[in-house]
């Protein structure tokens, strides 16, 4: 189905409220992505790492076998990217203590001829002139979408509005959206955006669920509600994973003729909400990789149950 990502692989440290400490754990927006694309069907990974990323990090992506991480190069001399949080309380807010950029600061990693011919392409949060950069390099895509971060809305702003008029779709928290427009409203921000040329925009609210706001129409999806919440880390990359995964499958099935148009991004939610609310429930990757077809059916169906959806 010819779906790819292009962001990041890092080395987290994480720490959650009740005094857990988890160091040198695999995540970063690629990591998440293809995992929980990967339930779904193949993704294309591209992404960069250092010469001290760990092996038992490449076992654990081999542990997926739909995820083709020809793209991953290892550039040597170099070290991988690390980022280091803390949960507050409520687990929805944490701080950064801290960050190494590490292979981030020199050049992006170049997509390999054989990804080119790549459909359905998600940009995972970097600089917006690297994603840029990055989709120039598909030549036919069905469907381009783009993550952003407070970070280059502060500091690339120029880039980021330039990048807009390219995609076909952004995805971004609520605090982002805010920040982005000046607008409090989701909605409101949603539609402000618009005017910068996507078709859409999903906003994402945490554990309360998602905002679709499309040139078609209008969406709102809670999140699937668990009691389990070990680690929210990545939750906002897989539901960009899930999303865009069933959406490059129906539309190879032949399901889904127009993979950008308002209902079939509706639909895309509720299957990124699905695959987020597994991932919260353990470390890095950890739930997703003994995650099977039946789990994620199952509580699929209760969803839709909820939601009055359809498969």
């Amino acid at each position: 189905m010819s779906l790819i990502v292009t962001g990041t692989i890092c080395i987290d440290t994480i720490e959650t409220p009740d005094g857990v400490r988890r160091e040198g754990i695999l995540g970063g927006s690629c990591a998440y992505f293809a995992a929980a694309a990967a339930i779904y069907g193949p993704v294309r990974l591209v992404a960069v790492v250092g010469d001290d990323f760990p092996e038992e990090h490449r076992v654990t992506l081999a542990r997926f076998p739909n995820i083709d991480a020809a793209g991953l190069e290892v550039r040597h001399g170099a070290k991988t990217f690390r980022w280091g949080g803390k949960y507050l309380d409520n687990m929805d807010h944490r701080e950064t203590l801290y960050t190494e950029l590490g292979v981030l600061e020199e050049q992006p990693p170049i997509v390999p001829m054989g990804f080119r011919d790549s459909r359905f392409i998600f940009l995972a949060n970097s600089h917006p002139s690297v994603q840029a950069d990055m989709l120039r390099q598909f030549p036919r895509p069905a469907l381009a979408v783009a993550d952003t971060m407070d970070f280059w809305i502060h500091g690339a702003r120029d880039d980021l509005e330039r990048l807009l008029k390219q995609v076909d779709g952004l995805v971004l928290n609520y605090d982002e959206a805010e920040l982005f427009t000046g607008k409090r409203n989701p909605v409101t921000a949603g539609r402000v955006m618009l005017d910068h040329g996507p078709r859409f925009v999903v906003i994402k609210k945490g554990e309360h669920g998602a905002i679709l706001v499309h040139r078609d129409g209008l969406s709102a999806l809670p999140a699937y509600p668990t009691d389990v919440v070990v680690d929210p880390t990545g939750a906002g990359d897989t539901f960009a994973g899930g999303m865009m995964a069933y959406l490059a499958r129906a539309h190879a099935a032949g399901t889904l003729p127009d993979p950008g148009s308002y209902e079939a991004i509706r639909r895309s939610l509720a299957h990124g909400t699905i695959i987020a609310s597994f991932t919260i429930e353990a470390f890095s990757l950890d739930r997703l990789a003994r995650l099977n077809h039946a789990e994620v059916q199952k509580r699929f169906n209760q969803f839709a149950a909820m939601m009055h959806l359809d498969d």
